[in-house]
């Protein structure tokens, strides 16, 4: 498997059977979806769901499905999903993925918490943005770093409490490349070498 990040929390798996990807988003590559079987979104955010480019995906290649939580119709109208929840598991490019959670991390008391889904692929996860711990072991963790809902403590103890021995960052196209220094240099140091930072278009293979 074959894991490329192509910006912010946007990551394509590619298999030996097809291709799939999660939250290609506003801050994304959009050549993400190039080919792509399926599209996974864990919530409606616009950074997580870039519906101009899914509508463009669905014109050039109809059959691709996308998966979210109900809410997702909130931004897609009439554009066609399938509706996920915490428990489903879809096959597809030959393996299979996981719902897992429920809700989006509070950003602040008057702003509503809307629904979101994290996957978890192989034992890859991408929590979306939210603080879920799978109740199954994790080998690689796609952590968000940067966030109006998030401080750094708070993302070191996800990561210690996900207890994955490699971590990804994402979630982090609002940073400088100032802010991304002092921010990698704080995860390594609290966390160690299992921090492993993938580069806008680097793949990692599994």
């Amino acid at each position: 498997m074959r894991l490329t990040k192509f910006g912010h929390a946007c990551i394509r798996f590619d298999t030996d059977d097809g291709a799939f990807v999660i939250d290609p988003g506003v801050f994304s590559d959009p050549a993400a979806l190039d080919g792509v079987d399926a599209v996974f979104i864990t919530h409606q955010h616009a950074d997580h769901c870039n519906d101009p480019e899914l509508r463009n995906l669905l014109e050039d290649r109809p059959d691709t499905r996308i998966y979210g939580p109900e809410s997702l119709s909130e931004v897609l109208g009439n554009l066609p999903f399938t509706t996920v929840s915490a428990g489903d598991a879809i096959p597809v490019a030959g393996t299979e993925v996981k719902v897992v959670g429920k809700r989006h991390a509070v950003i602040h008391p008057d702003i509503p918490v809307v629904p979101n889904v994290g996957y978890l692929v192989d034992g890859v996860f991408h929590p979306g943005d939210a603080f879920t711990v799978p109740d199954e072991p994790v080998r690689v963790l796609f952590a968000p770093v940067s966030a109006p809902w998030l401080k750094l403590s708070e993302c070191v103890d996800f990561i210690r409490a996900v207890d994955a021995p490699v971590v990804h960052p994402i979630h982090d196209a609002i940073l400088s490349k100032d802010g991304i220094t002092i921010v990698d240099r704080n995860l390594v140091n609290l966390i160690g070498a299992r921090f492993q930072r993938i580069a806008d278009g680097d793949t990692v293979t599994i």
